[in-house]
């Protein structure tokens, strides 16, 4: 049988890159089985030791000192120099991979791996043996979106909003090339969808909580970057009205920590889980969730009507910073940087519910509905310029 292969390049630098690029994967197998094979390579990691240890430096500055990233940011900004039309470190690995393969289509989830990356394919694998795209999941233009998303010879460029959109084609990508699509999230978020009456079942049997108090969902990401203890005395005080959610990601320490926290306050319902795969239902749980301004988890929280309050403990990186201003213009979302800051948002909410419902009214006047699948039926298709296999779509329950 021909096969549609598609090459996603990615990195761990945070973990929304990493989610975009399983995500994707996981939708190709949902609809096209094995007619499509999907290899996703975190190539910054495995290419060399230079671009390792940018990404570790990344994840240590996002976790301990957030305040470096706006140097860190500058500085990478430098590789549209270095990869202007080729890979400069990694390219003996990626060539390897290239020649191994053969992807009718590489497809790029990550800043750092457009420019260079899609000349270095066409040279290898000829220029109408491959085709080349781009999924950028920032939220708008301006200091932060990375000049190294734009390669303007890629085929299809994908953007999360219009306005980032306008901000990728003002800044060299050709319109007819550049779409707004989504928020590419797994199969299971558009399935696994609670009714008011499932939400309040899943409180109380899967969480442990209480089916009607307003409940507040402290998150983190992978690397579990936090700031729980600092914020969870605030809803202490408001415990006969709200209650928590929390996660730890990969986390050990704070964890145990928050494990003993709860023990010393039972007063406040509160659920606790390390790294989670059921963060989409959790949102679903929530009134509200505490997180940095990382994109694939505020998408989530817009896509599952839960109205974000930013993180910005530290100072808020480059890349967060989009985020934070597309909310902040359109639904005048605030920020906390200390737990004073969060204290006069829940005593307001918990003194006057009108606040908040203005707020949520607001956010949620940002959502749009999708149908998840055009994205991915775009990119086989596009892939399928190069080998013209014929596939058997299959449907997914939400077209039915």
């Amino acid at each position: 049988m021909a096969k549609v292969r598609i090459l996603v390049l990615t990195s761990s630098t945070g973990g929304g890159h990493d989610a975009r690029a399983e995500a994707f994967a996981e939708w190709c197998f949902q609809l096209y089985r094995h007619a499509v094979d999907v290899r996703i390579e975190q190539m910054l990691e495995k290419s060399s030791v230079v671009n390792r240890t940018g990404v570790n430096l990344y994840n240590w500055i996002q976790k301990r000192l957030p305040v470096l990233h706006a140097a860190y940011y500058a500085i990478i900004e430098l590789l549209c120099f270095l990869n202007r039309n080729n890979v400069r470190f990694g390219r003996a690995y990626y060539t390897r991979v290239l020649t191994e393969y053969r992807p009718h289509l590489v497809f790029s989830v990550h800043d750092c791996l457009n420019r260079g990356y899609f000349q270095l394919a066409r040279k290898i694998l000829g220029d109408d043996k491959v085709r080349c795209a781009t999924y950028c999941g920032e939220f708008s233009g301006g200091w932060g979106y990375s000049i190294n998303w734009i390669e303007p010879t890629v085929d299809l460029y994908i953007s999360r909003t219009p306005t980032a959109r306008d901000f990728a084609v003002k800044k060299g990508i050709a319109p007819d090339r550049a779409i707004v699509r989504g928020h590419m999230m797994r199969p299971r978020s558009h399935v696994e969808v609670l009714s008011p009456e499932d939400r309040a079942k899943h409180r109380v049997e899967k969480l442990g909580l209480r089916p009607d108090l307003f409940t507040v969902f402290l998150a983190t990401g992978g690397n579990g970057a936090n700031n729980h203890l600092v914020l969870l005395p605030t809803l202490l005080r408001h415990a006969e009205r709200c209650q928590a959610i929390v996660i730890c990601g990969r986390n050990k320490d704070i964890f145990h920590e928050l494990l003993h926290w709860r023990s010393e306050h039972p007063e406040l319902n509160l659920y606790i889980e390390g790294y989670s795969d059921d963060v989409h239902l959790l949102m679903q749980c929530s009134d509200a969730i505490v997180t940095r301004g990382g994109t694939t988890t505020c998408a989530k929280a817009l896509h599952f009507r839960c109205p974000i309050i930013f993180n910005a403990f530290g100072g808020i990186m480059p890349q967060e910073s989009l985020t934070w201003k597309f909310f902040r213009n359109g639904a005048r979302s605030e920020k906390v940087e200390d737990a004073a800051d969060f204290g006069r948002i829940i005593n307001g909410w918990m003194a006057d519910g009108s606040d908040y419902d203005t707020y949520r009214k607001l956010f949620l006047d940002l959502r749009y509905e999708e149908n998840p699948t055009v994205v991915i039926d775009e990119l086989v298709n596009l892939a399928c310029e190069v080998n013209n296999p014929k596939l058997t779509r299959r449907p997914f329950p939400i077209e039915q």
